[in-house]
């Protein structure tokens, strides 16, 4: 009897001491934003986790020249450029100027915006480099300030800005080929706010393609499966609020209704890390968006069956023939 009473009393002070945690986590972010803004950026979580970025090939992206650049002062970010396979013998052992030149060549770039955690060298990341090289893309892709090896803090100001500088060094080695954008989760915030940015200024880039988009930051952290609190009394008070004092924004559904190029959406249905619904009301704002009056606008799903989840979309026989009928870009354009 007396260990039975002994096993329900630390029982129970567990249960009392878990309560606890539950109830004060709640306070302390609403305390301390900056715990919220590392959540959604998770920029401290490097997974794989012993790779070493300047070197793309141990990743088996052997036509892959990794860079620094610098956006601002105090600021570096690390740049990775694949160059499409039909150059990849010809790029072993060539330097960093040989690559800038290669973006000269007669192929479209596609500037890719990673999501939150990890770095340019997570492994969905690299299967889907590889895949648009293969289709005879220049692939671009970075990390944001403070993610990977790139130096700085990060915030969706700096994101944003960080990529717009890529972009613009893309724009002055490419010459008149097609330049894409392609944002994937976190980064289709990047990626929209960048190509506002871009029409406001009046240099768009050829196209957008969104994979797993939401519609803005808080809608998201709203659906997260993660989101154990969304039930919680206050729960935007306490959760959502601090995002939005952190200057955390990410509002896709306000961008689109100043983006005029066209516009590629790629979702899974089970899609567990941004909800499917999600992805589909952005297309629907910008489908009746005035700004896309003259372009197109496309939504692909992707059924449960196939199981892509949220970052293996990669893996669709159907991907290649997808991006070649949105882009326009014919078979013999990309063996040539």
């Amino acid at each position: 009897l007396r260990r039975r009473y002994g096993l329900w009393f630390r029982l129970r002070r567990l249960i009392i001491w878990l309560l606890g945690v539950y109830v004060a986590i709640p306070f302390l972010v609403k305390l301390c934003p900056a715990i919220q803004a590392k959540l959604v950026f998770l920029n401290f979580v490097r997974v794989p986790y012993f790779i070493d970025l300047k070197r793309p090939q141990d990743q088996g992206l052997n036509h892959t020249c990794n860079y620094y650049l610098q956006p601002e002062e105090d600021v570096t970010i690390g740049v990775w450029h694949t160059v499409p396979a039909a150059l990849g013998k010809n790029a072993r052992g060539k330097d960093q100027l040989w690559f800038e030149d290669a973006l000269g060549s007669s192929h479209p770039v596609i500037l890719y915006l990673h999501g939150n955690a990890g770095t340019r060298g997570g492994d969905h990341r690299v299967e889907l480099y590889k895949v648009l090289s293969s289709l005879g893309y220049h692939v671009v892709t970075f990390d944001y300030r403070g993610w990977g090896d790139s130096i700085g803090s990060p915030s969706e100001r700096g994101m944003t800005y960080d990529a717009l500088h890529v972009f613009d060094w893309i724009k002055a080695r490419s010459g008149d080929n097609p330049v894409y954008i392609w944002g994937h989760s976190l980064g289709t915030g990047v990626a929209t706010n960048l190509v506002r940015r871009l029409c406001e200024r009046e240099t768009p880039p050829d196209a957008l393609i969104l994979e797993s988009p939401f519609t803005n930051i808080r809608e998201e952290a709203r659906s997260h499966p993660f989101s154990i609190y969304r039930y919680f009394p206050g729960f935007d008070w306490f959760f959502l609020d601090p995002i939005t004092t952190s200057g955390i924004k990410f509002a896709n559904d306000e961008n689109v209704k100043y983006i005029s190029c066209s516009l590629l959406i790629l979702h899974a249905e089970d899609d567990p890390v941004v909800p499917f619904h999600l992805g589909k009301k952005l297309y629907n704002i910008a489908a009746t968006s005035r700004s896309f009056r003259d372009y197109k606008v496309q939504f692909v799903p992707f059924h449960t069956d196939l199981g892509y989840r949220h970052k293996y979309i990669y893996r669709s026989p159907e991907l290649p023939r997808i991006l070649r009928e949105f882009l326009g870009v014919s078979e013999h354009e990309h063996h040539h």
